[in-house]
């Protein structure tokens, strides 16, 4: 009888990393009993809220005791340890094993979400792996007076859908191993091998061989272990003497791949993204669970993919099979990564959703023993009849004691195969040990290097022994007095250990690429205990010394993410700070430091695999607006770019984050297919440019910014500036002529006569401005290639589209001379706030040769039939949304009252006017005549003064901007430090005068213009 399970889902919520702890990260989930609530970062009233099987608070209230062990603060509290989640999902696995059901665990979340940390453990903090072992043979102990039970155990990776056996002790077959399919056991993988085990530390030996073999295959394959998933598979056979009943069960224990969700702040389409199977089987995964989640509400479904990636066809008794599962989904708790935790939960609640039909299985092998001895028994009895019976049967006898012979022999082999397989594997398991021994007292002995990986799992796991003598280091792995090591870059012979006298130096040979606490070093090194070593690509070992000199350091910190800072360090790249002499980091920044270590070694490994296969393209990260700010000077958000530069003809691309990653395992496929195909020949077979991931067609490229502001216009002066144009890491792209002429409706410039005191006098009138693009001078983009050409554009005000110049080509110093006219027909208040506060930001845009030129579209501009721009115009009132009604009333009522104020606002004015002429008419013939003229002398004299000053502090502004890019060489010394103050000083001191004069001179203007009033007149005292 099928029984109906749904799956069981579990979340954890994982402590605070040192990247969310250096960006001040806020705890946005919460948790009560089995609920779990997540608010939005940037909202606090949009709140989702999850209900599961078990919610696991790890994320605080805990110590750690003298072991190193996890506990809870006080007894009783909320913090899980692993001890805790082992009593809820562990045990139950162990249960449903026990009973004969198939039994999977499957963890899910983000890469760094306490994945492994819950399957695996680390250090004393063993998780539900090491954990269910421990008691399964524990379990095998106290019943095995009613049963003789068999273990097998088998472990596998998957990786951009090959599968790899990670205890095969043969070469790794290309293409991994086949996924093949049975009626009776559905989907396997031929040629997997399975160990017998009889006890725990037989289990986790294997399973450090499966990690050695899975970090050395990460190596050779160039790949990226946080995109794999692992798969422990334990077969548990029962087999219970007096009942005549075996029962037979696969545990699958299963590390699923990091559930990033792939984010592009460009939100471009990579014309290859489909042609990647890095991210097929988490896909595939995704939709299967979505299926059978509709299937469970009841939804009509054709098709469940099974079948259209690897892992989920090695998972097909997992999700609505025979199989009791169970999911545990990991998550951050940090506000920066609000996003994939919320992704998690959702794809967690889905999944709980399947419905399971297990079954106590019964294995052929043990029906078959017994169908055997029933066979014999009535062979037996049919040999007896005849003895009795006195008949001469010879024939007959003996045709029935060969078959009783041939199937006590079968009954014989299947019984004593698993002892054989058991010794088998014992012999293995204490070659192993021995291999372990030996490691350990060599560490005991001599310094080594240890690899470092990505994964904190696989770290410390190779470990490369320099003994007394001289070693060459590289891909040599059969000549005497060699250390192997494999990766990209690695040269035949790349570098020489010599170990004399208890020193130990370090030389590279020529064109290798070696790195040493984050420095290229081409000379010889004495390494130190605890250096940092990076030979090719991104091959990351550190430096144990001798015993003598170890101590006792933490090894810990230096991590993966430790190495890369170093290096990013020594390129000029350091975590920001939020102001001078702070050791706050910016929180802003920090996201972008970690994209740019975390692509500093894809980078690398890219430019070689552009190397071997011939490829002639270079990869170099930047960061994007890294010195740009938008209309209201406001910094741009920054991110991680990939600037694709092809070397035979200077074409660019710029990739973001996520399209680089898409590209870089699609390089990684091309590259292994070069591997495989022509080992002996350098150059890689010609791929169709539509299917080669290192070309892209080519497209115009953001090169720089710059800012004209606005604040003139609010008051009809006209600005001529030259305005720098910087790139997207503040370097100067070239130099821009522009132009704000206040005019006429038909295109004339206004004069100084025109100038207004105050702005607000533009309100419901009509305002027209030219911005005119004379000249760009310098052109560091064509400088480079003189194929090239540039466009401007720019968008201004509430114009949805960018408007662009004409391409000018070939040409450093172009001549722009291009003109926009604009007009607001009746000026509004957020028109004059946004001139007076705002810069129309003018874009640089470069083009290469193939792409097509940018356009303004007039979609959705208006212009009058003279062809100018209309700004600041009122949306269509007849078309009102539905709900809207009572804020229509509303803007509409305040709209009366604004015109009843500018009413009595009028009239006020009038009489004003009216009591003034009175007055002035009181006073002699002279007065009053010098009077009424020395209003628009003294207006006039004021704009002149105020066209002045903003003038001067054009100059200001550009002072203050070169203050902000002035930074130290990162190679400075003591010196070049004392340097950089003089220097800054005389910046300040400079643009302190020049502030200083703009206001003085403007505060002398309008004294000299006061006094002049109260000379000609007393009527403005």
């Amino acid at each position: 009888m099928h029984s109906k399970d749904c799956v069981k889902v579990a979340v954890r919520v994982r402590p605070f990393n040192k990247r969310e702890r250096d960006a001040a990260s806020r705890c946005i989930v919460s948790m009560v009993s089995s609920s779990i609530t997540i608010q939005e970062p940037r909202d606090n009233q949009s709140q989702r809220s999850f209900s599961f099987d078990y919610a696991y608070w790890s994320h605080s209230g805990f110590i750690r005791d003298r072991n190193g062990l996890y506990l809870p603060e006080e007894p009783g509290g909320r913090y899980a340890d692993q001890d805790s989640v082992f009593q809820d999902l562990g045990e139950g696995i162990l249960e449903n094993a026990l009973q004969g059901y198939n039994a999977t665990l499957m963890a899910y979340g983000q890469t760094g979400s306490g994945k492994s940390y819950s399957m695996v453990g680390y250090g004393p903090n063993k998780g539900l792996v090491p954990r269910l072992c421990d008691r399964l043979f524990q379990a095998m102990r106290e019943n095995q007076d009613t049963r003789q039970c068999q273990i097998f155990f088998s472990m596998l990776e998957i990786y951009n859908e090959q599968v790899i056996d990670l205890l095969s002790r043969g070469s790794r077959i290309p293409g991994g191993l086949r996924v093949r399919e049975e009626q009776q056991r559905g989907f396997y993988v031929e040629g997997l091998r399975t160990v017998p085990c009889d006890s725990a530390p037989q289990v986790e030996q294997l399973m450090e061989q499966g990690t050695r073999t899975r970090t050395t295959a990460a190596t050779h394959m160039n790949a990226n272990s946080s995109r794999s998933h692992m798969l422990i598979i334990l077969q548990l056979k029962q087999i219970f003497s007096k009942e005549s009943i075996t029962k037979q069960s696969n545990i699958n224990l299963v590390d699923l791949a990091g559930s990033e969700r792939q984010r592009s702040s460009g939100s471009e389409a990579d014309r290859l993204k489909e042609g990647t199977a890095i991210n097929l089987s988490l896909t595939t995964l995704g939709n299967v669970i979505s299926a059978l989640a509709d299937v469970a509400v009841g939804k009509k479904v054709v098709h469940i993919p099974y079948r259209y990636s690897v892992l989920t066809k090695l998972l097909q008794s997992a999700l609505g099979g025979n199989s009791r599962t169970v999911m545990i989904a990991t998550l951050s708790p940090a506000d920066i990564c609000y996003e994939e935790s919320l992704s998690t939960l959702r794809y967690a609640e889905r999944a709980k959703r399947i419905q399971n039909r297990a079954v106590v299985n019964e294995s052929p092998t043990e029906r078959l023993v017994k169908e055997l001895k029933a066979e014999n028994a009535r062979l037996l009895q049919r040999l007896s009849r005849l003895g009795h019976e006195g008949r001469r049967a010879d024939d007959e006898t003996k045709e029935l004691r060969q078959l009783l012979t041939h199937n006590e022999l079968q009954i014989r082999a299947i019984q004593t195969l698993w002892e054989q397989h058991l010794q088998e594997a014992l012999k293995d398991w204490e070659q192993q040990y021995a291999n372990i021994t030996q490691e350990r007292r060599m560490m005991q002995m001599h310094p080594y290097i240890v690899n470092i990986n990505e994964d904190a799992q696989l770290s410390g796991v190779v470990k490369l022994f320099i003994q007394e003598g001289e070693w060459d280091v590289g891909l040599c792995d059969s000549a005497p007095g060699s250390i192997s090591i494999k990766g990209l870059g690695i040269q035949e012979r790349h570098a020489v250990f010599r170990n004399e006298q208890r020193r130990v130096t370090m030389t590279p040979l020529a064109g290798a690429k070696v790195i040493v606490n984050g420095n290229t070093v081409s000379e010889t090194t004495e390494m130190q205990h605890l250096d940092r070593l990076i030979l090719g690509s991104n091959c990351t070992y550190l430096f144990i010394g001798y015993p003598s000199e170890r101590g006792g350091d933490d090894w810990s910190r230096y991590d993966y993410d430790y190495f890369q800072s170093e290096v990013a360090a020594a390129e000029g790249i350091h975590l920001g700070e939020s102001s001078a002499g702070s050791r706050q980091t910016d929180p802003s920044l920090l996201a972008v430091f970690y994209d740019y270590i975390k692509l500093m070694p894809m980078v690398a490994e890219a430019n070689q695999m552009s190397q071997e296969l011939s490829k002639g393209v270079d990869f170099k990260l930047e960061i994007k607006n890294l010195a740009l700010s938008d209309s209201k000077g406001h910094d741009l958000e920054k991110e991680i770019v990939v600037r694709v530069t092809s070397a035979g003809n200077k074409q660019v691309w710029m990739w973001s984050k996520t399209k680089f990653v898409n590209r870089k395992f699609l390089m990684e496929e091309v590259y292994q297919q070069h591997r495989a195909e022509h080992s002996g020949d350098d150059r890689a077979a010609a791929l169709p440019r539509d299917k080669d991931p290192f070309w892209d067609p080519v497209e115009p490229l953001l090169l720089g910014s710059a800012h004209l502001w606005l604040q003139s216009l609010a008051f009809r002066i006209a600005l001529e500036e030259q305005l720098e144009v910087l790139g997207s890491e503040g370097t100067e792209e070239a130099i821009l002529q522009a132009q704000l002429v206040p005019c006429t409706s038909s295109g004339v410039s206004l004069g100084e006569d025109d100038i207004l005191i105050d702005p607000s006098e533009f309100l419901g009138r009509r305002l027209d401005f030219q911005l005119v693009l004379e000249q760009c001078c310098g052109l560091r983009w064509i400088r480079e290639a003189r194929n090239r050409g540039v466009q401007i554009g720019f968008r201004l005000f509430d114009c949805g589209r960018p408007l662009y110049t004409p391409a000018a080509w070939h040409n450093i110093n172009p001549l722009l001379d291009h003109r926009f006219h604009f007009t607001s027909l009746r000026t509004s208040q957020r028109l004059l706030a946004y001139l007076q506060s705002s810069a129309v930001v003018l874009e640089l845009w470069g083009l290469q040769e193939g792409c097509t030129d940018l356009t303004s579209s007039m979609e959705g501009v208006r212009m009058t039939t003279e062809g100018i721009f209309i700004i600041d115009e009122e949306g269509p009132t007849d078309a009102v949304p539905e709900g809207t009604a009572d804020l229509s009333c509303s803007v509409s009522a305040l709209q009366q009252d604004l015109e009843e104020l500018r009413s009595v606002n009028a009239s006020l004015r009038k009489d004003n006017q009216t009591l003034r002429e009175q007055l002035n008419s009181a006073r002699n013939g002279v007065e009053s005549v010098r009077g009424r003229s020395v209003r628009p002398s003294c207006d006039a004299e004021f704009a002149r003064a105020l066209k002045v000053f903003y003038h001067s502090m054009t100059s200001v502004r550009g002072q203050l901007q070169r203050l902000r890019r002035h930074r130290p060489s990162e190679e400075s010394d003591l010196l070049g430090f004392r340097r950089f103050v003089y220097e800054q000083s005389r910046l300040l001191k400079d643009f302190s005068d020049l502030l200083e004069q703009s206001v003085s001179t403007l505060k002398q203007d309008v004294a000299a213009i006061v006094r002049r009033k109260r000379e000609r007149s007393g009527v403005w005292s």
